[in-house]
Parts: structure tokens; sequence; C-alpha cells
């Protein structure tokens, strides 16, 4: 009785294992346990003359040990043919070809037999065990190339000599409809290779390339509407070359060379890809002449083959909808580029989980406010699901808005929090807000149970903040406290979420002893008179991640503190009173000629003027009137009337409105910022 193994190989040409006889290289492999028997004899045609092929006696059993000896064969058992050495059935009428040599030892050097003449599954059970392993296969890919390329590899050589994939070009996704003609774009090629290796394996050589079929065949069909092979296709089942629908719809589909590349006879088979709507693609399964041809049933075996690889063709297209889609709503979360505010440097990193979790509740943020301040925010939703992402949305939307409004930090997680109530009893994160002010050199910080940043000084010391914890977003009636720190040019804050930190391997405050050992040890490099770089501290930072700590998504951001130097900055109280526009003009005449910057004179006093005017108009307290220089010359007017201006086009009748028409032709940016108690006016020259 004859027992087939099925096993699968995922190189693609190798040599086949010591007494194993390779059925196929690349997919199903069928292993024949079963001797070869002659005829006339009920022992296999290696064990002769009373020895197996090793020379050890053999037992009256049939078996040279007695423990485990079986009945000898009786000599009337049908004979079966041992496999060619590619392990596919041997050929009709080669049955009773001897492929032993002298002495009746069988000789495995593959000349009894054709290596070149490899022959299809003969039997219905050598047919279901192809198409469940090949389908096996077949379902182990994710992508789309894996999904194709397995069944190449499952098909060639065991079934088929050469299969061509063509796929529609753009494939369908899901419900959609796709717009203007289908088109086939040859997507994947492969056959098995010329040469044989005498040992009844193959060579131990490259695959062949896929661009050996596809320079001879058309890359892009266009499937005309009622021609044949758009027939062929809307049947669904695959047909023989030879049927008179497929000879007309190959050339269609290969171009000018289907005559020089599908034999004659029922040696090609064409099968529709069908997916779950639609298809979505089609299939050429190829035999050599000298081969014998498909028979019907393998009809059938080319539909399962299909059948299954557009199921998966159709999961992977959905699949790689879904990571796009979250790609993108991870990427619009997330600030595409951190803005350049004055005083200080800024960079960020972003990690996702894993691959299969791209999007998660993490969340960074750097948000210019008047006064050449910057927001720098660094938040965690719980979980790392689309859900986790729409909420990290929102929330950081919130903050936004709300430092629009140049509230204090511990505001601004007060009305978080809030908003985190409104959109659910469940809807819980942490986060970290300070302000940086550079003229000040000062930092204001509160904490939502966040973990605390650590501040990197210029000479190399790591120091973790102490900042009052707080609560998580969320829970609802309670205080948030902040607190001021000095905040040194040169030093580097370091903003990070929990999953930086902490791991199945590790405690949070373990992690984070850990973070600001690897800080210090990082700025030892450069000296204690340069800082490390930005973007390399931030590598460096991530490195310290080792193989198990990637339980959660990860958020840091980076600000390096620059600040403005008190020598570049001049600030003045004016009285809201006539005479206050007149003295503006001196006063920034007085510091542009201490900063050597006399040709910018003119436009400066025209602007500061006009601004200072509209202050004074409708002030009731003293404006603040405040220069920065630095790569650019800024200037702040900053008032108690909350109503912003607005920029309008003066009719000639007018005898005012004209003020910010000229500080938007003359400078290069400006703007108007509403404060928690009046507004600033800002603009901006570039430097001479």
């Amino acid at each position: 009785m004859d027992f087939i193994r099925v096993t699968e190989n995922p190189t693609s040409y190798e040599r086949p294992q010591a007494g194993v006889d390779p059925a196929d290289a690349r997919g199903a492999l069928l292993h024949t346990q079963a001797q070869a028997r002659t005829p006339g004899s009920a022992l296999p045609a290696q064990a002769r003359a009373g020895e197996t092929p090793q020379g050890t006696p053999v037992t009256a059993g049939g078996s040279s040990d007695p423990e485990h000896s079986q009945p000898a064969v009786a000599e009337t058992d049908t004979h079966r043919p041992r496999p060619t050495p590619e392990a596919i059935p041997a050929q009709p009428g080669q049955e009773g070809t001897a492929r032993g040599g002298p002495g009746g030892q069988e000789r495995r050097s593959g000349q009894g037999v054709p290596g070149s003449r490899p022959t299809p599954m003969r039997r219905d059970g050598d047919r279901l065990r192809f198409v469940g392993a090949a389908t096996r296969r077949i379902a182990r890919g994710i992508d789309l190339d894996e999904i194709v390329m397995g069944l190449c590899r499952a098909t060639v050589p065991t079934f088929a000599d050469a299969i061509l994939v063509y796929l529609r070009d753009p494939l369908p996704v899901g419900d959609e409809r796709p717009t203007g003609p289908v088109v086939l774009r040859l997507r994947r090629t492969d056959r098995i290779p010329e040469e044989r290796d005498t040992d009844g394996g193959f060579i131990a050589a490259q695959p062949p390339e896929p661009a050996e079929l596809s320079t001879v065949t058309s890359e892009l069909c266009e499937v005309r509407p009622g021609g044949a092979l758009a027939e062929v296709l809307r049947g669904v089942r695959p047909v023989f070359a030879d049927a008179p629908a497929a000879r007309a719809a190959l050339p269609e589909l290969l171009g000018d060379a289907a005559e020089s590349i599908v034999p004659g006879g029922r040696r090609a088979i064409l099968a529709p890809l069908r997916g779950r709507r639609r298809v979505i693609g089609a299939a050429v399964f190829l035999r050599r002449p000298e081969r014998i041809p498909f028979e019907t049933d393998d009809l059938l075996v080319a539909a399962q083959l299909a059948t299954h690889s557009a199921l998966g063709i159709d999961k992977a297209v959905l699949y790689g909808r879904e990571a796009y889609i979250a790609d993108e709503l991870q990427r619009t979360m997330l600030p595409e580029h951190l803005p350049r505010p004055t005083g200080v440097r800024l960079a960020s990193r972003y990690l996702p989980a894993a691959e299969t979790a791209r999007v998660g509740g993490d969340w960074y943020d750097a948000i210019p406010l008047p006064g050449s301040r910057v927001a720098l925010v660094v938040g965690d939703v719980m979980g790392h699901s689309m859900t986790s992402a729409a909420i990290m949305g929102q929330l950081r939307t919130t903050a936004q808005t709300l430092a629009g409004l140049d509230l204090p930090p511990q505001e601004v997680l007060h009305h978080l929090d809030e908003q985190a109530q409104r959109l659910g009893t469940d809807r819980m994160a942490t986060c970290l807000y300070a302000v940086y002010d550079p003229v000040t050199h000062r930092i204001t910080i509160a904490n939502a149970g966040h973990p605390p940043p650590v501040l990197l000084h210029l000479g190399g010391r790591a120091e973790v903040l102490r900042v009052p914890p707080g609560a998580p977003i969320g829970v609802g009636g309670v205080d948030f406290e902040a607190v001021e720190l000095d905040a040194p040019a040169g030093a580097t804050l370091l903003l990070y979420t929990d999953g930086l930190v902490e791991s199945r391997l590790r405690d949070v405050w373990t992690g984070i002893e850990q973070l600001r050992e690897r800080l210090a040890a990082t700025a030892q490099l450069t000296g204690p008179d340069h800082p490390p770089p930005l973007e390399a501290l931030c590598d460096e930072v991530l490195d310290m991640l080792g193989p198990g700590d990637r339980d959660d998504d990860i958020a840091l951001l980076a600000a390096r503190f620059d600040g403005i130097a008190p020598s570049d900055v001049a600030s003045w109280l004016l009285e809201p009173e006539d005479s206050a526009p007149g003295r503006a003009r001196r006063l920034a005449r007085s510091a542009l000629g201490r900063w050597e910057l006399d040709e910018l004179s003119d436009s400066v006093e025209l602007l500061v003027s006009e601004v200072v005017t509209n202050a004074v108009r409708y002030a009731s307290r003293p404006v603040t009137l405040r220069l920065l220089r630095t790569d650019v010359l800024r200037c702040e007017v900053v008032d108690d009337v909350p109503q912003l201006p607005r920029l309008r086009q003066a009719r000639a009748t007018d005898e005012g409105g004209r003020g910010l028409y000229l500080v938007n032709r003359l400078a290069r940016r400006w703007g108007a910022t509403r404060l928690s108690a009046g507004k600033v006016v800002w603009f901006e020259l570039n430097l001479l």
C-alpha cells in the first residue's frame, strides 16, 4: 500500500534531502514511501538477493528489524512504479520500463527517465493533496506580492512548467466601482529551469528572472468590451487553450507572441481570477510540448488555485487600504512640520507599537504663542486603536484652540479634562503642557498624570524635573498645578510618552532613570561646552529600547533652548495718550541705532506709529511696545482691548483705515492674537 505525504518547501530550487524524492521543490511535495517493485517479486527492487540497499540481511518478515517486521507482500500485488526523480507519477506506457541498473539495483541518477519530462498527478488523491498544500501556501501571504508569489511557487513545477499572472490595474477595493476600461497588467511570471541535476534534483542555481517570460509578452492588456477575453473572464471557469474561446482570448491577453508561448493541444489553461465581487485578473498555466497535456480534472485544480488566489488578493488589497487609512490618520493627527519659533529648536519622533498597530493615542505638538513664546505639548490616550487615535485628534485640536487663547498651562489642562468627560466617561489620557519664554528664559509646566520631563543642562547633567504629577485627563473634579522653572540657554528639554520608559521588562521609574543616564552619557561625548545635536540625540534616546520594550507607541519631543539675549530685547510702556505714537517712533529709532540697523528706521517708524496709534485709540491701560532682534526684527504691541483689528480696503473718501494696509504691504509677516486680557499685534521685517 502506498502512503502519500505532503510537505512544503519555501525554497525555489534546491537539492532534496538524502533518501527523499522531491515531488515539488517549490510548492507541495508528494513523497511516496513505497519502493518500486519488480515484476514477479514481493520485495522492492533495491532489496533483492536477501539484502537491503545497505547490505543488511532481510528477515523472513520482509524487514531487517525483527521488532518492526512487516508481512511479506504477495507477488500478486498490483505493480506500481517508483516516481520519477521529480516524484511525479510516470508517463503512460512507462510502467514496464526498466529503471534499475545491473543486479536489479535502482539507479538514482535520473537517467532512467528523462529528467526534463515531469508528468502531472495521475490520481484524484494526488490532486487533492496538491490543492490542499497549494492553498495553504497561498493563504499564508498577507500582501499582494506574497500571495502572487505563493501561487507561482505552489504550481511550478508540480502542476505547470510556467505561469503568467495578470491583475487589474488599478485593483478595485471593496465596493468601489472602477472607472474607465478594464486593464490587465502582467504582475509576475515564473517557470522551471531548463537544466536538471544528474542526481534527480534541481541544479543549485539562481531562480530564473521573471523577465524571461515578460519580455515576450504584453505587459498591459486592455480588455475590449464584448471581446473574446472579456467573455472568458465573464465566464469565470478555467478553459483549455484549444477551446475556441481561449484561442481567441489568448492573443488578446499575451499579444503577438501568444502562438510562440502557448504549446499546442491541452497544454495551457486560461483561468480567470475572480474576487468577492468582480474579476480581478487572469492566470495562464503552461506545459512544455514534451510533457503530457492537462486532463479534464486539471481544470478543477486550476479553478481552486484561481479562486483561493483571487480571494487572497482581495484580502490583501483591503488590508493595504486599511493600513493606508491608518497611516494617513496618524499622519494627519500629528504635526507634519514642527514650527520654528524664536529662541528654541525642536525635533520629534513617533514610533507605532507594531506594524499591525500603526495608530495610537500618543501625540506631541509645538504651538507658537504671542510674545515669541512657544507651547510644548505631549499626551497619551489609553490604547493604540483607531478609537484612541480619534480621541487623541480631538484632544490635540482642543489643546491648539486653548493655546490660541493664551491660557495658563493649568487652565489648558482643566479644559482638556472637561472635553474628555464630554467625549465619554471612559476617555482617559495623560498630558504635559509647558510654555517656554525665550525672553525671560523661564518655562511654566503643568502635568496631568504624565511621566515627568527630563532637562539636559549644557554641562552634561541630566535632571528629572520635579513637577506635580496631577490626575489624568478625564477623571474630573481635580485641580492642576503649574510650576515655573529656569530654562537656561543651551539646555534641552525632553518630553516623551510612557512607551519610551515603561515595558513588561521594567517599571516606569526604572525606565526614567535609564533615560536620564542615557542623556547624560550622550552629552559627555560632545563635551561640556557643546550640546549634542538635537536629531542625533533623539535617535540615541530611541536606541535605548530593547527587543521587549515596544509594548506601546512612543511620542518624543525635544526642545533646545537658545533664548534671546537681553541685549537683543527693547521694551517700553506707553501711556494711552495722543503723544504715544511720536514717543514710540523716537524709542524705536534709538534702539535701531544701538543695533546698527539704521537702514530700517524709516520702515519701522512708519509701521510702529500706525500700530501704536490703533492701540492707544481704544486702550484704557498702558500699551507695551517691544522690539526683538533675532534672525528678523520683530515688533510687538500689547494692549487691553480684546477686539482684533481687521484688514480692509479703505475707500478714497475715508480718512482712516489705511494703517494695517501699510503693515500688510511693508512687513515680512504680521498678525494679531487675542490674549487672556487683551491682544497683541506684531509684525516682522527682514534684517538687511
